[in-house]
């Protein structure tokens, strides 16, 4: 499909990574079709991440409530609904006057679908293997491999679609100076230098049951901070101030609180200036593995093979031997998978990708 001159609409509304992974597909679009004028539809609140990047044209921000999440109740799907039909009906009135030609639906939902149906008489492009009656609001259908697969792999098979190549220049976040500026005042407020050795840790994450346990990231941060001088910096939402505020309470030094006060584009900053990325699987660590910082990753119920730090140079952790890893459990009461991984060998892990070597060694 050749797309000169076409105004092509992305649908990929959230989560973070999933955002992060449709990026290499659009800027090969863009360079291919330097014409093509790309419009994005994505949650307000991760607008920011893309603001940026002069391969998007027009962003068209949302803000529909998450069903998804494990606290959601039945006040938040009546919330969904109701924000839901607000944005079709106005979405609806500027396609009508704004239309584009081609949908580009990533997101694969069913709430997804309806977003795009009302852009009317445009070509609809969407997975084959989609749930959620998906496939029925699509004009074509692209197949994915069958065998596993990672999630950036899966969505670079619409390369096709356009006869183009994605190239290792299409990969990477474009952080703008504002973003920058942002997370360097927040260094300068806590008076940490990037000259020192800065960590980016990141504990929390959607599911519970990707949550390492909180004494085991006392444990490790406080290593961090004696044994190799380096500055703990704890990212995260407003959401996540509870867990880490509980790792805060059980350490003997004091790290730095940066959840809540940044935003997606500023933590992305940070992350860019940080040397190392360590938590669990969520969308700061696919961050971090596209702008370049190595990656300690922590995992149990995902599968790294197919949503791990992509591209990047990282240290993965499992437990090995456990039959249930990648069971995609969101609630669990066996939490082997996380909590049997110790403090001690995530230090190592660390120590060994920044090379950095403890004191009196």
């Amino acid at each position: 499909m050749d797309l000169r001159n076409k105004r092509l609409l992305v649908i990929k509304q959230s989560s973070m990574g999933d955002v992060i992974h449709s990026l290499p597909l659009i800027h090969a679009i863009k360079r291919y079709y330097p014409s093509c004028y790309v419009g994005w539809i994505i949650q307000k609140n991760l607008a920011s991440l893309l603001k940026s990047d002069s391969n998007i044209d027009e962003i068209i921000p949302i803000d529909i409530p998450s069903t998804s999440e494990p606290t959601a109740t039945k006040a938040s799907y009546f919330a969904a609904l109701i924000e839901t039909l607000r944005t079709l009906k106005t979405l609806r009135r500027k396609f009508i006057s704004e239309p584009y030609d081609v949908v580009l639906d990533l997101h694969a939902s069913f709430r997804s679908g309806l977003l795009g149906s009302m852009n009317p008489h445009c070509f609809r492009i969407g997975f084959a293997d989609a749930k959620e009656l998906n496939t029925l609001f699509q004009t074509k259908l692209v197949q994915t491999p069958i065998e596993k697969s990672h999630a950036v792999d899966k969505i670079l098979n619409f390369a096709g679609m356009f006869d183009l190549k994605v190239e290792k220049s299409d990969f990477g976040l474009i952080i703008g100076n504002s973003a920058i500026s942002e997370a360097q005042n927040f260094l300068n407020q806590n008076s940490i230098s990037l000259d020192g050795k800065i960590v980016y840790a990141n504990p929390a994450s959607r599911w519970a049951t990707k949550f390492w346990n909180t004494r085991a990231w006392a444990d490790l941060s406080d290593r961090l901070i004696s044994e190799l001088g380096a500055h703990v910096i704890f990212g995260g939402g407003k959401s996540d101030r509870h867990y880490i505020d509980e790792i805060v309470s059980l350490m003997e030094k004091r790290p730095v609180v940066a959840a809540s006060y940044l935003s997606p584009a500023g933590s992305a900053a940070l992350i860019e200036a940080s040397d190392v990325y360590v938590g669990v699987d969520s969308g700061p660590m696919h961050i971090a593995s596209f702008v370049g910082t190595p990656v300690v990753a922590l995992f149990g119920p995902t599968d790294p093979q197919k949503v791990g730090p992509y591209g990047c140079e990282q240290i993965v952790i499992t437990i090995d031997g456990l039959t249930c890893l990648g069971c995609r459990k969101s609630e669990c009461s066996n939490r082997i998978c996380m909590d049997g991984i110790s403090s001690d060998r995530v230090f190592v892990a660390i120590s060994r990708i920044t090379k950095w070597v403890p004191k009196g060694s």
